[in-house]
């Protein structure tokens, strides 16, 4: 049944959105291979923050120190033809900082002007570096710009140009000097990715690239024209009605108050996630399968999408921090559950 309702879509997708989708594909495994040459391991995670890329979401980047979490960031910019910016996070930076502020300058026809000069803000790919290390205000300043790709000075709005693209990163292990994301910012991440310790053999490659004479790479081919195509053609991907259905009962589940939740959910779970965790999770499923070169979404793709759209979307009770039930164990127990519902249904 799914594999005709598969078929049937796919004659649905245009032969120019064949060819683009084709060229989409070759792009993916140039870009991968270029960044495999300074970026050990991390294969899983790359693609990850590329379908987040490419559905034209954003992505918070959660590691320990030293395991690379900038570096990975610098390496996607300078990969691309887009413009970069690196935003530091401190205590003491303040939303202007970030967007830009009006300067009194002198006119060139007398007299005095305010002219507005942007923050760094103003690029396609933007690195918030520690962004829980600066206060809830500051981190405010980010929300109409990830949201609307927009933002207001003085009461003026001012556009950002597309693709736009936050990258933000943050560590686990720091209390001090530390503020947590609030919901609200949280929720505006597409993806909400971790990162862990290499294995054995990349922290040796890792250790020999990084500590001998620097190769020059070279740059992958991707016009910031070329990248809007592409993201114009994830949001064409084909989501089948019983794939949409099946990724809103996956998000459903985490909410405890639901008939349908499990009964995990409703013992660890505080808040589940809300609509737009089933939007990502569509957003993130359509990206995985253009990356693939299928042009319809599989309920695998809502699977493997699933985990990394609700891992900052759910809130857990005391009883689920204590007896170290996570967010991800949660999801897991909900997919299972899910898939074998699916499997009987389709039986």
């Amino acid at each position: 049944m799914q594999d005709n309702q598969t078929a049937s879509s796919a004659s649905e997708f245009s032969d120019s959105d064949v060819e683009l989708l084709k060229q989409f594909v070759d792009f993916k495994n140039t870009f991968l291979h270029r960044l495999s040459r300074e970026i050990f391991g991390h294969e899983k995670l790359l693609e990850e923050i590329l379908s987040a890329m490419f559905a034209g979401g954003h992505v918070l980047l959660t590691g320990v120190p030293g395991l690379g979490k900038t570096r990975i960031v610098r390496a996607i910019a300078n990969a691309l033809a887009l413009k970069f910016s690196r935003i530091q996070f401190t205590p003491d930076l303040t939303p202007s900082d970030i967007l830009g502020s009006n300067v009194l300058t002198e006119s060139l026809h007398g007299g005095r002007v305010f002219d507005f000069f942007p923050g760094p803000i103003f690029a396609n790919v933007v690195l918030a570096d520690e962004i829980n290390r600066t206060p809830p205000k500051t981190q405010a300043a980010l929300l109409e710009a990830m949201q609307e790709r927009q933002v207001t000075i003085a009461g003026r709005r001012y556009e950002l140009e597309p693709p736009f693209f936050v990258l933000a990163t943050q560590n686990p292990i720091e209390q001090e000097g530390a503020y947590p994301l609030p919901e609200a910012q949280l929720d505006r991440f597409l993806f909400s990715l971790t990162i862990d310790y290499p294995k054995a053999s990349d922290e040796v490659a890792m250790a020999l690239a990084t500590t001998c004479e620097s190769d020059n790479l070279e740059s992958t081919t991707v016009s910031r024209d070329e990248v809007l195509k592409f993201q114009g053609l994830v949001r064409r991907i084909i989501m089948p009605q019983r794939v949409a259905e099946y990724a809103t009962t996956i998000v459903r589940k985490t909410r405890p108050q639901t008939r349908i939740s499990t009964e995990t959910t409703q013992q660890y779970v505080e808040w589940g996630a809300g609509p737009r965790a089933t939007q990502a999770i569509i957003l993130g499923s359509k990206a995985f399968a253009a990356l693939d070169g299928r042009p319809v979404v599989s309920f695998d793709d809502v699977e493997r999408s699933a985990p990394p759209a609700l891992r900052s979307r759910v809130t857990l009770n005391y009883l689920a921090q204590a007896e170290g039930m996570t967010v991800d164990l949660l999801t897991r127990k909900i997919l299972m559950e899910s898939r074998a519902e699916l499997e009987t249904e389709i039986e």
